[in-house]
């Protein structure tokens, strides 16, 4: 085999040069035979267009929070359910960001994108339920003002964390109007309302979560009726009475701050409130979810009647002469509280181990926190209140006397301290085998828990030590 003779003219560079440049040219132009059956050739082809760049249509885009995305799935449905829709997703290469709807719309610099079934992500939607959302969706549409096309992305990996709408093929105003249809029904639709909802920071912003809080009756607060009293006319009660208050004049908008030693029932007390607040959407944030008191007080306004919670806010509220520096959560919070409007129907429910270092400007306005309530240790007839609600359903049958004992030995300690107590006396009649939770098991599991090795538990469990 012999090798192929070489052309006998000189190879032309400049041709060549002349006919790369060409091809390259063709390669990135929008025009460039756009293949129909490529996402930018059926784009066009439903705006009636042929490509190039004096035929691209203006681009509204709306950029919306992250966790809004179940709401945007089950509003574009049903707004979708009115008009003609074709619903177009696409794959994406590997290593390639999903294209915005003016990328697509041009085909610059992008791979062929073929169509497909938009892609879906299973997402929360409430206690126990999922709603399956597009990841990224183009619907070809066609009403009353014409062809056009919608396009939702959600938040990828590795990217700044967004959910975007965009419009194209209408006038500016037209597109804004598709927008706002779709902002009422996002509002109409809000699987948040009337939820409780767990707000944590994840790896594309906001997370939302739907905890199911235990069931808790006024009968398993044990606290003096004073108290408690306070603390229900102060949430309850100012929500039952929301249409009157705002009648006369008054403001909504409250904070109230349980305090006291830990282990006393304050998170027991806010479970309480929290299911008896009428028709309030919860919201829950509690260590480094904190920071995000802003972006959840904008949502509880969305939601009004709303109930946010912070636990342990002098994690983010300490008092600044304590000289810790500049503390950018304690004022938003206090931006946050002030941003309200005085008849939102927003209680701000905080808690916290340590009233004495919680800075002093949460009091300067109504609005924030109105009302302080102290959530002390159990009195001898709390504590007997106590025994007899945590050991509810296990079966413990005592004498009286067993019980006074145990109220007499157990003076100064917490509410966690006697369900703990409770907890190890069905354990000691366990690991008996007995066929009855009683007053011997009781007495064991109170000398464990006060025996002098114990005191690091009794510290843990908020009691006094032994003696």
């Amino acid at each position: 085999m012999t090798d192929a003779p070489l052309p006998d003219r000189p190879f032309d560079v400049p041709a060549f040069a002349r006919q790369f440049q060409e091809f390259l040219t063709w390669v990135h132009s929008p025009d460039n035979g756009v293949r129909g059956d490529s996402v930018t050739g059926r784009l066009l082809a439903h705006l009636g267009l042929t490509g190039g760049d004096q035929e691209r249509p203006p681009v509204v885009t709306r950029e919306l929070p992250p966790f809004e995305q179940v709401n945007l799935q089950i509003a574009l449905e049903a707004w979708a359910g009115d008009r003609t829709a074709e619903v177009l997703g696409w794959s994406v290469p590997l290593h390639h960001q999903s294209p915005d709807l003016g990328q697509l719309l041009s085909g610059e610099g992008l791979p062929h994108l073929r169509p497909t079934a938009p892609e879906l992500a299973d997402l929360p939607s409430g206690p126990g339920r999922t709603t399956a959302v597009w990841r990224t969706v183009a619907l070809l549409v066609e009403d009353d003002r014409g062809r056009y096309v919608l396009t939702a992305r959600g938040p990828e990996r590795h990217h700044e964390p967004t959910l975007t709408v965009e419009v194209a093929g209408l006038p500016t105003g037209s597109a804004q109007q598709v927008l706002a249809e779709l902002d009422a029904l996002r509002s109409a639709h809000n699987v948040y309302r009337g939820q409780v909802l767990e707000l944590q920071q994840g790896m594309t912003g906001m997370t939302v979560a739907f905890p199911v809080l235990p069931p808790t009756r006024r009968s398993d607060v044990v606290l003096p009726e004073a108290v408690l009293a306070r603390v229900e006319r102060h949430s309850i009660g100012i929500a039952q009475q929301r249409e009157a208050l705002r009648a006369a004049g008054q403001h909504l908008k409250r904070g109230l701050l349980l305090y006291g030693p830990p282990g006393t029932g304050k998170t027991h007390t806010t479970r309480y409130v929290l299911q008896n607040v009428p028709g309030a959407t919860v919201l829950l944030l509690s260590g480094r979810s904190l920071h995000l008191v802003g972006a959840v007080t904008a949502l509880a306004r969305e939601l009004e009647p709303a109930v946010v919670v912070l636990e342990d806010v002098d994690l983010v509220a300490e008092d600044r002469d304590h000289g810790h520096g500049s503390q950018p959560v304690l004022f938003e919070l206090l931006d946050a509280m002030d941003g309200a409007a005085g008849d939102a129907d927003l209680l701000f429910l905080l808690t916290t181990n340590r009233a004495e270092a919680l800075e002093h400007a949460l009091a300067a306005r109504p609005g924030r926190v109105d009302v302080a309530v102290e959530i002390g240790l159990p009195d001898a007839d709390a504590r007997r209140r106590l025994l007899e609600v945590y050991s509810a359903g296990t079966g413990l049958q005592v004498e009286p006397a067993d019980v006074e004992a145990v109220v007499a030995a157990t003076a100064g300690v917490t509410a966690s301290f006697i369900k703990e107590l409770v907890r190890r006396t069905v354990l000691e009649s366990l690991l008996e085998h007995a066929d009855v939770v009683g007053g011997v098991h009781l007495r064991r599991a109170l000398a464990d828990l006060l025996d002098s090795t114990q005191g690091v538990t009794r510290a843990l469990l908020g009691a006094p030590s032994a003696g």
